[in-house]
């Protein structure tokens, strides 16, 4: 099927880069589109002027890799929150989510990815070192492992026990109201934070 033709080549440019997003295709793109020119010029330029600026102004966390607006994030600076807890997540909209549980109340670390040979991904492509220099020098007393539980994401847990191990700190992961195979953002709040409550010993899922 031929692709459609439009009687404006800014009309296509405009649609082309929204269906560059995941999960948008050229119908939802032209819808877009079309919304976006019903609106202001001054609504226009604030939404595209809020991206540009998203793009060249944010940065990470020094301290746990979240996004954030200052060198030291949000909840890392948070003098209430419990800074001898850091929950170890996949990426930043684990993060987000367990935050919308307002079950958890330390800090986080964001690894970045998985641990997946298939992908070319390996532990040093990971935030890993800096989580274990937190541990080694922070006076961390537990650390929450709360990856997807995905062969890679349980990969990844065991690769981080083992580092983990040597510097007596406990070690924890979700308990099993997240399905086995389960990405974490998929998981409802109230399952995602009972989890998280009810969370074991890393050590006891071990050959189960």
């Amino acid at each position: 099927m031929s692709q459609q033709q439009f009687s404006s080549s800014l009309l296509e440019d405009a649609i082309h880069q929204f269906a560059k997003l995941p999960g948008i295709g050229r119908k939802t793109a032209l819808r877009l589109v079309l919304h976006l020119l019903k609106e202001s010029e001054e609504e226009v330029e604030n939404f595209g002027n809020s991206i540009i600026r998203l793009r060249k102004e944010i940065v990470y966390c020094k301290i746990c890799h979240n996004i954030s607006d200052s060198d030291i994030c949000d909840i890392c600076s948070n003098l209430s929150r419990d800074k001898s807890v850091v929950c170890v997540v996949e990426n930043i909209k684990d993060v987000i989510t367990i935050e919308n549980t307002q079950q958890f109340r330390g800090l986080y670390h964001v690894l970045g990815g998985i641990i997946s040979p298939m992908d070319g991904v390996g532990p040093k492509d990971l935030e890993i070192d800096s989580l274990v220099q937190r541990v080694e020098n922070d006076g961390i007393k537990e650390v929450i492992l709360a990856l997807s539980t995905t062969m890679e994401g349980d990969t990844t847990n065991f690769y981080l026990y083992r580092k983990l191990e040597p510097f007596h700190v406990k070690i924890t992961t979700l308990a099993r109201g997240v399905s086995i195979g389960d990405e974490l953002e998929y998981a409802d709040e109230i399952t995602l934070g009972r989890s998280i409550q009810n969370r074991i010993e890393f050590s006891q899922t071990f050959n189960k």
